[in-house]
């Protein structure tokens, strides 16, 4: 038996927050060994308990947590992943990694990762087709990240356009068709 792909389930502050944890249990259900890094913006909309208790293992939060033995842990996680998920990924955390931008813990994981990397947006559709969040999807794509775009649907605000995170089934299959 081959040993299972790790994935680090990058979860940002978007609406779309609660379909994370179905991606985590279907990855999980199909033998991924998930870890689930949050940005400090995301804990403002979900409890790093939900997802804990989901994947039985540690979330990782922030990079001045205290760690429970010695380790550069932004590099350690880096280096464990066979994939970065980003899901939901917002428009921040594009435009922060398209410019190397590395505030945060996820941002520094994605910088220092040499494993693929796979986006997939939620957000307004106004922030979607904004010129400068689409130039760094572009910078994105062609730097080699993948994308599951999104689609069109009800959004937080109330109106229908495109902006909704893909459908978990479209994201898992992605993810397994990648590893």
């Amino acid at each position: 038996m081959s040993k299972p792909k790790n994935i680090i389930l990058g979860v940002t502050a978007s609406i779309a927050i609660y379909k994370a944890c179905d991606i985590l249990r279907r990855l999980k259900k199909e033998g991924f060994c998930v870890t689930v890094v949050m940005t400090p913006e995301a804990q403002n909309l979900m409890s790093s308990i939900v997802f804990q208790s989901l994947s039985g293992s540690k979330v990782y939060c922030g990079m001045f947590e205290t760690a429970d033995n010695w380790n550069i842990e932004h590099i350690a996680l880096a280096k464990k992943a066979d994939l970065v998920l980003l899901a939901p990924a917002t428009a921040n955390i594009i435009g922060k990694i398209s410019n190397g931008i590395c505030d945060d813990l996820l941002s520094c994981i994605i910088c220092a990762t040499k494993a693929r990397v796979l986006v997939c947006p939620a957000m307004n559709e106004g922030m979607f087709q904004n010129k400068f969040v689409q130039e760094n999807i572009k910078k994105l794509k062609s730097a080699g990240y993948r994308f599951v775009e999104p689609r069109k649907g009800e959004l937080a605000c109330g109106e229908v356009g495109i902006g909704c995170l893909a459908e978990v089934e479209t994201i898992v299959k992605e993810v397994k068709k990648l590893l």
